[in-house]
Order: C-alpha cells, then structure tokens, then sequence
C-alpha cells in the first residue's frame, strides 16, 4: 500500500500539478489526525521516506518513574521489555499499523487528504488566471441565466461568470458560442476558489486584442498611446508608428480592412476609429475628432481646446448624442468646444 500511495502521488502531480511533497505533508497531518481519533493523544511521529515510498506511524512515549498519563507516559520497567536501552526521559517510540485504524479515524485522514487536493487545485487555478490578470483569453458559454443575462464560460483554466453588466450591450450570449473576454480582477476566495472578474466592456479590452492581433503592434513597431470606448457603440484607439516607413494606421486596418473588421465582428459591430496620435496637440486633437474635418484648433497650452469646423462638418464632429466629441475629448485628455461656421 506504501508504494502504491507515492505512485497515486506521482500521478496526481502529473494531472493536477499538485507537488508529491505538498501532498506528503497532508498525508502527515491525515495520519496524524487519524492517530488522535483513535488514541486520543497527539504523541505521534510519521515517519516518510520518499526512497524506500514508506510510510510509518509512530506512538512516542516518555519514560517517567510514575506513569500518570499513559497515553504519552511508560514506566522504566515496561520501557526495558521493548529494548534495554531505555532510561529514564527517552523516548519510547512504537510503530502503529494504520491498518489498524478504525472506520471514524480512517474517515477523517482521507477528509484531511482530500481538503489538501482542494486546496492545491485552487492554489493552482488561482496561479494561472493571475497569470493571465488583464489579458485577452478565449472563452466558451457553457450555461446562461435567462433572468439575469449572466453567462458561465470556460476559460480552460476553470468556469467563470460574465455578468451582464460586463457584456456588449445587445449582445445575446447563448451556450457553445466563443467568445474574447479580458480579465481585470482575481481575488482569492478561501471556500469557493478564485473570485475571477471577466470583461467585454473594458477598454484594456481593445488594447489587448489589438496587440494580439496586429503584428506592427506585437513586435512594438507600432504602439497604443490611448483608447476610449463606450463598449457595444464606439471605441477611439490613437496610435503611433516608431518607424516612418510604416503607416501606424494602414497597418491597424490591414489590407481591404481585413484586421480591424476581424476586431469589429468580435465585439459586434462596434465601431473602432484608429487615429494617427501626434505629439502637436492641435493635430492630435483635430484627428481625434475624425470623421470630421477640423478647420482650427485653438489650444490654451493647459487641458483646453477650441474647435473650428465648417458648418456642414458641425453635427459629424460632435457625433449622436454627443458622442464623438466626448470620446475625442476622453482620447486627448481636453475639454474641447466646438463652433461651426459657414463654407
């Protein structure tokens, strides 16, 4: 049994990752625990011995001239018939043949056992999404609360839950879809395992998907300077290219808008403006503003801008609802005013 218990060890940190010698020291303390339900005493030393995959109890007892407690204490003369050796203050020691434990003792080391492969697994879950803490991962629904427009995905590390709240609006989750969610927070929760926030909404969201996605922005040739969205309806991404021969936005778009559509469909059809960012704040500003066409910008050299636009270019450039001008505004870091005036 003492080989086949380091083999079911072996195995288990195999599968689940879980170290033999974290599991040795549950193994220990289930023993241990086992021996103090049918003994009644903790005076017990496990013996383990990875080479040999041996596994001994043992009951320990000191010699004492009177014995008062005869769970922890032997006398001289019972101590001499085991090994001539004894005297007084040494400790006797007496291997204890597990089998021997009853059904309750046995019952209670293999809850111990079985509460340390829980708490290893969780261990384990919890290493990996903080691995992938504010990342993109791919995810499968797997159940959905028609009540609460909440969805249980599988992120092949364990099941979360993607509330509505961080869903695309109108966006209808249904079973077996697959889907990009990005996390933004683990926490560890002692009895349920980690507590994993999973995002559609986040605007580190589109930044992740974009580095993820397009290579001139993987190997650094093209960087992300900001992003503001307004998640289901329209996300602005200023971007900036390290080396003058290639275009920072082209290579966002890809050839007949081949990469950024992929990135469109993904977050269904929300609608992405890439921008050229400058460091001269009126260009940066009036590209921001895209799709409108800027006449002037008026910068007070703080956080403030005035915008000139022709008349027939006014309602594009503040956008539905005030929506362009806002995320221009949010992309920039300035409050910008905008004035329209006859062609």
């Amino acid at each position: 049994m003492n080989a086949e218990l380091f083999d079911a060890l072996d195995l288990l940190e195999k599968t689940k990752g879980i170290p033999v010698d974290y599991m040795l020291e549950k193994v220990e303390a289930a023993l241990v625990s086992a021996f103090k339900k049918e003994y009644g005493s903790s005076s017990v030393r496990v013996g383990i011995n990875k080479e040999k995959k041996e596994v001994k109890v043992f009951k320990r007892r000191t010699v004492v001239e009177e014995v008062t407690d005869p769970k922890a204490e032997i006398s001289l003369e019972d101590a001499r018939q085991i090994s001539k050796r004894y005297e007084m203050g040494s400790v006797v020691e007496e291997e204890i043949k597990t089998k021997t434990f009853g059904r309750i003792s046995a019952q209670t080391a293999k809850q111990v056992i079985v509460q340390g492969i829980r708490e290893a697994e969780k261990s384990n879950i919890l290493r990996e999404y903080e691995k992938k803490k504010e990342e993109v991962i791919t995810a499968v629904v797997t159940k959905r609360n028609d009540n609460t427009g909440d969805v249980e995905v599988d992120t092949g590390t364990s099941t979360a839950w993607l509330t509505a709240g961080d869903q695309i609006p109108d966006e209808v989750l249904l079973v077996g879809d697959r889907v990009r969610v990005f996390i933004t927070e683990v926490k560890r929760e002692a009895e349920y395992g980690p507590m994993v926030t999973l995002s559609r909404t986040h605007p580190n969201m589109i930044k992740r998907m974009f580095e993820a996605d397009i290579p001139e922005i993987a190997d650094g040739t093209v960087t992300i300077k900001s992003i503001a969205r307004e998640a289901g309806s329209r996300t602005k991404i200023a971007v900036f290219s390290r080396d003058p021969e290639v275009d920072a936005v082209g290579a966002c778009i890809g050839n007949r808008g081949m990469r950024i559509n992929a990135i469109v469909d993904e977050l269904r059809g929300e609608k992405i403006d890439v921008i050229n960012y400058s460091e001269n704040v009126e260009e940066y500003i009036a590209s921001a503003l895209s799709p409108a066409t800027v006449l002037e910008v008026e910068f007070d050299g703080e956080r403030s801008a005035k915008v000139t636009v022709a008349g027939d270019q006014l309602s594009l450039a503040i956008g539905k609802e005030g929506q362009n001008v806002r995320l221009a505004a949010k992309l920039t870091g300035c409050k910008i005013d905008i004035k329209g005036v006859k062609s």
